[in-house]
């Protein structure tokens, strides 16, 4: 059997990726923002410590992860700091059992002046089967502020559909 043939040296060539720009240096390089995601996700695991006393995640923690997500999808949205001005409807559908994963999807669905709606729907998933429901949906509304808390204008995206929401 014949040795492998080598490599010419000049054609190894190392792999380097190029450096992650900062949407800030992106933009001073005239290359434009990074996109917006469509949505945020987040995965959590439901231990004995959020129960309450049937063993069922307790409802204040639901909220607490729906208001999180809400959060980072308005931030990333608004790219400034947000703040939660009100928890508008929220329906718990089915309880989520100690064990079980739960999914939280969160979208920006509606972008005003200062303002956003944040929709969000936990998705509740049992670690063995697989199987999956709609566990709690809510929305909020969420407020761009400054340093000292007063809202502050939400930049457009022209290509957004949220955007052009009454």
């Amino acid at each position: 059997m014949a040795p492998p043939a080598a490599i010419p040296r000049e054609a190894a060539k190392p792999l380097v990726k190029p450096p992650v720009k900062s949407p800030a240096a992106r933009s001073a390089a005239g290359e434009g923002a990074i996109p917006v995601p469509a949505e945020t996700l987040f995965l959590e695991m439901v231990f004995p410590d959020q129960a309450n006393h049937y063993g069922t995640l307790f409802g204040g923690n639901a909220l607490s992860l729906l208001g999180k997500a809400a959060f980072v999808a308005a931030t990333r949205r608004a790219r400034a700091p947000v703040v939660m001005a009100s928890a508008q409807k929220t329906d718990f559908h089915v309880p989520v059992r100690v064990g079980e994963i739960v999914e939280l999807c969160a979208r920006v669905t509606r972008v005003g002046r200062t303002s956003m709606t944040v929709e969000v729907e936990m998705t509740a998933e049992a670690l063995l089967s697989g199987a999956r429901r709609l566990a709690v949906r809510g929305a909020f509304e969420m407020v761009a502020v400054d340093a000292a808390g007063r809202p502050v204008p939400v930049p457009s995206l022209s290509n957004s559909a949220e955007d052009h929401a009454p």
